[in-house]
């Protein structure tokens, strides 16, 4: 029997990496609904000091972790006599993640959370997975890694966690698709024209779901659902033909997977993220998350529309990517990070960010990763190019 399942009678022992981020909140709030059902080992963040110290005083975490350097003392100063160990720079949210804990959520944003994630895969953790970039990267490496090691990676996503519940893993070839959602973000219904001149605060506000802001702009490009895309494949091991998107602006059916005899099975329930991280905190079993129960009869009318490809010319990336390998991957989530920080800094136009990745696609198509550190110096080129690029047009437009 795993180790893991044989401490049923002990409380799980947690790891929070990135817990100040919305996942990360969401999962503290939910271990404050079962107190003595779970321990707080670590937990880490990237600047937000005063929160980190607020968490850990309130979990008595062991161990709290900064990824700035140059946070080291305050985070010290306020933890001062609690007992926590404190660290700090990128090695100490390795540290955090290399903790002795049962189960670990991978909340931190972006490629900057794969070195974390990666270490939480190599200890044989189950691994909560939040962040979808690991997989984006390093698919077919982590999932390596992950058999290697006998970890388990549960998803967090709402769709990638909607599927895992309805997905027979034994009767893989008997499934015939799977299907993820996408509520279609605030510009749903804009023209392109419109969407030209979209500020970041219009496209923060997300109709149905409270995000950071990086993964908020994310929805609104659909490059969310291209990432989504990638991830499932990896995931999934399914090819990339079996996965498909629908435009559901309700955001109540949040995955579906058909099987060759006509069944379509679906996992629904009100967009909170409370539900798919409470099912991946009690996974095997279940637990109460105080989210608002769906009413069937009081549900207003489920719609469901193909994605338009012109206007939102994400998906279309993602799956060009999917089809050039790994590596073509890892520089369509690369430069979408730098044009995403760009358009927050209304230093690109809203439509520029797909133009943005679409040219350093265009001129930058590794071979596959053969390591992590392929992955990360891919990574690192494909900002670098994304970075002149966006100087390129930034020239172009100052003239």
């Amino acid at each position: 029997m795993d180790e893991r399942m044989t401490r049923a009678s002990e409380p799980r022992r947690i790891s929070i990496l990135g817990s100040t981020g919305s996942v990360g909140r969401n999962t503290l709030e939910l271990l404050s609904q079962h107190p003595g059902r779970f321990h707080v080992e670590a937990l880490s963040a990237n600047r937000s000091v005063g929160q980190l110290a607020h968490q850990a005083r309130a979990t008595s975490a062991a161990f709290a972790a900064i990824g700035d350097p140059g946070l080291y003392g305050d985070l010290k100063e306020a933890l001062a006599g609690t007992g926590t160990e404190v660290a700090a720079g990128p090695e100490a949210l390795v540290e955090a993640a290399a903790r002795d804990s049962d189960w670990v959520m991978a909340a931190i944003v972006g490629a900057a959370g794969l070195p974390a994630t990666l270490e939480a895969v190599r200890r044989g953790r189950i691994v909560a997975l939040a962040n979808k970039e690991s997989l984006v990267c390093a698919g077919k490496l982590l999932v390596e890694a992950a058999r290697t090691s006998d970890a388990t990676l549960l998803p967090v996503d709402s769709e990638h966690n909607a599927i895992f519940q309805v997905f027979a893993a034994d009767q893989i070839a008997e499934i015939e698709e799977i299907v993820l959602t996408a509520s279609g973000g605030p510009f749903r219904t804009w023209s392109r024209a419109e969407m030209d001149v979209a500020q970041p605060e219009q496209a923060l506000a997300h109709p149905n779901w409270s995000m950071g802001d990086k993964i908020s702009i994310d929805s609104a490009t659909m490059m969310n659902k291209g990432l989504e895309m990638i991830e499932a494949v990896h995931l999934f091991e399914l090819p990339d033909s079996r996965v498909s998107v629908v435009i559901h602006p309700q955001s109540i059916v949040h995955g579906l997977v058909r099987y060759t005899d006509g069944s379509l099975l679906a996992q629904m329930g009100n967009p909170d993220m409370r539900t798919p991280i409470a099912h991946a905190l009690a996974w095997p079993g279940r637990m109460r998350s105080d989210v608002c129960p769906l009413s069937l009869t009081e549900m207003s009318q489920l719609t469901f529309d193909l994605p338009d490809e012109t206007r939102f010319p994400a998906l279309r990336l993602a799956r060009d990517s999917l089809r050039h390998g790994q590596g073509a991957s890892i520089v369509f989530n690369a430069a979408n990070e730098v044009a995403v920080e760009a358009f927050l800094k209304r230093r690109l136009r809203f439509t520029g960010i797909a133009q943005l990745v679409a040219r350093v696609l265009d001129g930058y198509l590794p071979e596959e990763p053969s390591s992590f550190e392929s992955v990360l110096e891919i990574d690192q080129e494909a900002r670098a190019r994304a970075r002149t690029e966006l100087s390129l047009e930034q020239g172009v437009s100052a003239r």
